[in-house]
């Protein structure tokens, strides 16, 4: 097996390390990647971010579909990359295997859950790298880091043999330092060639409500980017009934099926869960019928309003996350009002299994702020297509 990368940032998993050579010879031939430790690559144990998962799985019989693509394209996958534990978490902050660095701002998280993938990236130790995104694990990330990331449609692109968190919300994802390989590896795990051309450019004035003033500034010239490559943009509100309630309704949700789906081993192993995990996987055993049944209906409503939103291939400017990444070790206080606003803005794509491209055209303080393309479902070619011509 090949050594484990030299990795000054900690992005990559010394505790389940794979190393596969690619097929050499297609559209990603000659390029590196790494893959986030939820999937399976045969012969060798998943950790999930857990030391505690790590040792009551055995190891894989196939490799996960999505990483045999890309060796197939010709890329040489060179390692494994660091996770959020149980990848239930926005921060990137591991307590059993630590902290990725975050190049790209010094002294700050490099976001979760897909921490690895997105620091590897930043820090040019892979071309580019597979992530996934629940609620957010690739977008958040690739805005900390200052890197491009999507999120595809809800079930475009497999995720057998991949860890599950919440499968209704689940999806693949991948980073890229440019436009134009984003889209590259858009081609083979999506297996499109082409892209509608855009309708309705809107512009997600509820969006940006969540920001603080210096954030609304600093997407400025984002803004003007994107409407010299694709138009005005048309001010809307997403939700009449607030963002922050359908984050509520994600939440909700979220946690049910993460309770149906870990809940059973965590009472089991009994896992040495770390800070804000093991709270939230408590909280998840407390969720009623009556709560999901509340929930379900707002992510109808909230589904239903997408749909409308973005037919005729209208596509959605919003901010990705609202602020430049947090400092690391910031109070557990502070961190739950940043994510409860993150995550306002992250749950528009997850409730309607929308696509969603961040692109690293802004900066705060030094650091990076993304700034993302919506669209309806099935139109994942259009965003990459469209960020392509924005980044020039």
């Amino acid at each position: 097996m090949a050594a484990i990368p030299d990795d000054a940032l900690g992005a990559f998993c010394r505790h389940t390390h794979a190393a596969i050579k690619g097929s050499g010879a297609g559209p990603l031939a000659g390029l590196t990647f790494g893959v986030k430790d939820i999937y399976d690559i045969a012969g060798h144990k998943t950790g999930f971010g857990s030391p505690d998962w790590l040792a009551t799985h055995d190891a894989a019989a196939k490799t996960a579909p999505v990483v045999a693509q890309l060796l197939a394209a010709g890329a040489d996958m060179v390692g494994k990359t660091q996770t959020d534990e149980l990848t239930y978490s926005l921060n990137g902050e591991n307590a059993h295997y630590g902290t990725p660095v975050n190049v790209s701002a010094p002294g700050r998280i490099p976001g979760g859950s897909s921490s690895g993938s997105a620091a590897a990236t930043a820090g040019r130790l892979v071309d580019f790298a597979l992530g996934s995104d629940t609620g957010g694990s690739v977008r958040a990330p690739a805005s900390f880091c200052g890197i491009y990331g999507i999120r595809p449609t809800h079930g475009r692109v497999s995720l057998a043999g991949a860890c599950a968190l919440a499968r209704s919300f689940d999806t693949p994802g991948w980073f890229a330092r440019d436009a134009a390989l984003l889209e590259r590896i858009g081609r083979v795990l999506l297996g499109e060639t082409g892209a509608v051309k855009h309708g309705a450019a809107l512009l997600a004035e509820d969006g940006f409500a969540l920001l603080g003033s210096g954030a609304v500034e600093a997407l400025q010239p984002a803004l003007g980017k994107i409407k010299t490559a694709i138009g005005p943009l048309q001010k809307i509100t997403v939700s009449a009934e607030g963002l922050p309630q359908w984050f509520q309704a994600f939440r909700v949700l979220q946690g049910a099926e993460i309770h149906q789906q870990l809940g059973a081993w965590v009472a089991q192993v009994q896992p040495k869960l770390g800070p804000g995990v093991r709270e939230r996987m408590q909280w998840t055993a407390t969720i009623t019928a009556a709560d999901i049944a509340g929930a379900q209906a707002v992510r109808d409503a909230a589904r239903r309003r997408m749909d409308e939103l973005l037919k005729g291939n209208a596509v959605l400017v919003l901010p990705t996350v609202p602020d430049i990444a947090p400092l690391l070790n910031t109070p557990a206080a502070a961190l739950d009002d940043f994510r409860a606003r993150a995550m306002s803005l992250l749950c528009i794509a997850g409730h309607a299994g929308l696509p969603q491209v961040t692109l690293p055209l802004a900066i705060l303080n030094g650091c990076p702020i993304g700034i993302s393309l919506l669209a309806a479902r099935g139109n994942d070619a259009l965003l990459l297509a469209l960020a392509h011509r924005i980044a020039g």
